[in-house]
């Protein structure tokens, strides 16, 4: 099989799809087509059948990337037929019968506990005032404080949804590790890349590296690309 030339970027919780412009920027500099999926986040089934919407309109081999719970969706979604290979952005990649929710449900001890308020009519949101700390570390000050702001509620549903089957079994995949981020531990970060069998790349960054660390993600993306079976 040729190598990828197409790329679909699905975004986490609490967040949209336009945290991803410098990586499309980059992306798309170098020649490749991309799409980013606006998930509702409000059912990891909802979320699975919206990204393979997008995938349905690929016209070859695709390189499916999940930041955070788009870990979860891309687990889920992964296994339709374009996608040859999956990159996780400091991203869960749970297994079969697995969610975030129970990936996150026994945290090591001394590991940072994420400032999710208790949950409002099905849907959680982050602290605003720890956002940053928590989510956004290393993004300019008045870039995660509209970030903060601009929350999208995560419904719970989604946070509890279990994978099927998970797309890391049967396709190649990549992991980015931010080893500053403050949301998923770098210990989990790293069990779950190793146990997906997945190529680890390490690098300083907060959960946000997506967004402060836009050359280094689309790097690991474009080694994917170029990942011929």
């Amino acid at each position: 099989m040729s190598a990828a030339k197409n790329i679909v970027l699905v975004h986490g919780g609490f967040v949209d799809g336009s945290g991803w412009q410098s990586v499309h920027r980059l992306l798309t500099r170098d020649g490749f087509d991309v799409s980013v999926v606006q998930n509702p986040t409000l059912s990891l089934e909802g979320d699975a059948e919206v990204t393979r919407r997008i995938l349905d309109a690929q016209d070859g081999p695709t390189v499916l990337v999940g930041h955070s719970y788009g870990g979860a969706v891309i687990t889920e979604a992964g296994r339709h037929e374009r996608v040859t290979a999956l990159v996780y952005i400091t991203a869960f990649a749970p297994d079969k019968g697995e969610s975030v929710g129970t990936l996150i449900a026994d945290p090591a001890p001394g590991a940072p506990v994420p400032p999710i308020l208790p949950p409002q009519d099905g849907f959680l949101l982050l602290d605003r005032e720890k956002f940053a700390a928590s989510f956004a570390g290393d993004v300019a000050p008045e870039e995660a404080r509209f970030m903060a702001d601009s929350q999208v509620p995560w419904g719970v549903e989604a946070l509890n949804g279990t994978v099927a089957e998970a797309a890391w079994r049967t396709k190649p995949s990549w992991y980015l590790v931010a080893t500053d981020d403050r949301m998923i531990p770098p210990p989990a970060q790293r069990m779950m890349a190793e146990r997906a069998g997945a190529t680890v790349t390490e690098t300083a960054g907060s959960h946000s590296v997506y967004v402060s660390r836009p050359e280094a993600v689309a790097e690991l993306i474009k080694q994917a690309a170029a990942h011929q079976k």
